[in-house]
């Protein structure tokens, strides 16, 4: 399905992780692929057991980002497909959150994307595929998910105001918002017994995500398709119903961020 096209994931060294299932899915679908994140040591194993290009990354720095553009230019001579799932899932109420804890998330959640769209665009085919991850929380409040959400529903904007610019050069741009998965990431959310279960009750197909199911869906997003300019959930349908409370998803008022 996407035999010589070559793509480019960020955010992919967590074993088993989003990012990684996404880069692994690309790979069987034909793609070359280059991995990106700032821990070297697991992108080079990653990249072993798929024959592609492990570059160092921080999703915060403007000028990583530009050199992981350049190195994948360097090494294929363009891109097709760029896919980012790096996240900082910053925690707080407004009442708690300081102008710290909101420019903490802003730099990964927003400002990355911000990055990442204009430098891989810079260096993609025609007709390419961009791919952001935000959240269901952007689109629906999930406490206290405040410092997080705010800065993804900047990316879906994001997003409509890039499809618009790049459309002209056939780029489709899109972002998905995934419910809940199963991650390390999301460890600190799913140790809390009878998390899963909350969740389940306000997901139509009645189970959590995982990273299967979004490496599944990059394939797809990185195809030949006609959308473009959409904030796109992907949460098991959770959008038809609701997010749990904060007191469902931790009774003992605490939380902390993993």
């Amino acid at each position: 399905m996407l035999t010589g096209k070559v793509a480019v994931v960020l955010g992919a060294s967590a074993q088993g992780g989003t990012g990684w299932s996404v880069a692994e899915h690309l790979h069987r679908a034909g793609a070359k692929v280059v991995v990106a994140a700032r821990r070297i040591e697991p992108l080079e194993e990653l990249a072993s057991q798929i024959g592609g290009l492990a570059v160092t990354c921080d999703a915060a720095d403007e000028d990583q980002v530009i050199a992981l553009g350049a190195a994948a230019k360097d090494r294929f001579g363009g891109i097709d497909i760029a896919i980012n799932c790096a996240a900082r899932p910053v925690l707080g109420t407004i009442a708690q959150a300081k102008l710290a804890d909101l420019r903490r998330s802003l730099e990964v959640n927003f400002l990355g994307h911000v990055s990442f769209v204009r430098e891989m665009a810079a260096v993609m085919h025609d007709g390419g595929s961009i791919v952001l991850f935000s959240s269901s929380s952007a689109a629906q409040p999930l406490m206290p998910f405040f410092p997080y959400a705010c800065a993804k529903a900047a990316t879906d904007c994001l997003v409509r105001y890039a499809a618009l610019e790049y459309g002209e050069r056939g780029i489709r741009i899109n972002s998905v918002l995934p419910g809940p998965i199963k991650t390390d990431m999301a460890q600190h959310i799913f140790s809390v017994p009878g998390t899963e279960a909350v969740f389940e009750r306000e997901i139509p197909l009645r189970r959590v995500g995982t990273p299967d199911d979004f490496g599944k869906l990059c394939v797809m997003l990185s195809g030949d398709h006609y959308l473009s300019g959409l904030n796109l959930p992907a949460s098991g349908g959770m959008q038809l119903t609701r997010s749990p409370r904060g007191d469902e998803l931790f009774p003992s008022g605490s939380f902390s961020e993993p």
